[in-house]
């Protein structure tokens, strides 16, 4: 797994197409993993994913991830309040892309500030899914 990258994401993000598509869309989780999966075929890259709303599991893929390429990662509601996420991140000698599907700075004040971006290469937010195939084209 020489050219593998870690796709973690936080809490709610498996209520992909179910939870505000007004924000989010009506697109899967499962949808988003294909995407990326046809993009980084095509790039010689592999991809593991990872989902959960409970911080530890978080923390320990991050753990887990030092070993691959790159880390992209949406921490979800932890992005504004989770030191032990962002300690986890500083942790490991991997670069980490942070990313958001709508864009953070237009939305509740409480959402506009990361905790996480810090000790990322950096933040991707507003674009949807597509979000996430900028990040992984940061890798390229």
């Amino acid at each position: 797994m020489m050219n593998n990258y870690y796709v973690l994401n936080g809490p709610n993000l498996n209520r992909l197409g179910k939870r505000e598509p007004g924000i989010y869309g009506n697109e899967t989780l499962e949808t988003l993993e294909m995407r990326l999966n046809d993009l980084a075929q095509k790039h010689g890259m592999t991809l593991t994913f990872k989902q959960s709303n409970h911080e530890g599991d978080l923390i320990d893929w991050i753990h887990e991830a030092e070993n691959s390429k790159g880390i992209i990662i949406n921490p979800g509601a932890f992005t504004h309040y989770s030191y032990a996420i962002r300690d986890a991140i500083a942790s490991v000698d991997v670069p980490v892309v942070e990313v958001h599907m709508s864009n953070v700075h237009k939305r509740e004040s409480f959402r506009h500030q990361s905790v996480i971006s810090p000790v990322s290469e950096g933040q991707i937010v507003g674009f949807g899914m597509k979000s996430y195939e900028l990040a992984l084209m940061s890798f390229l």
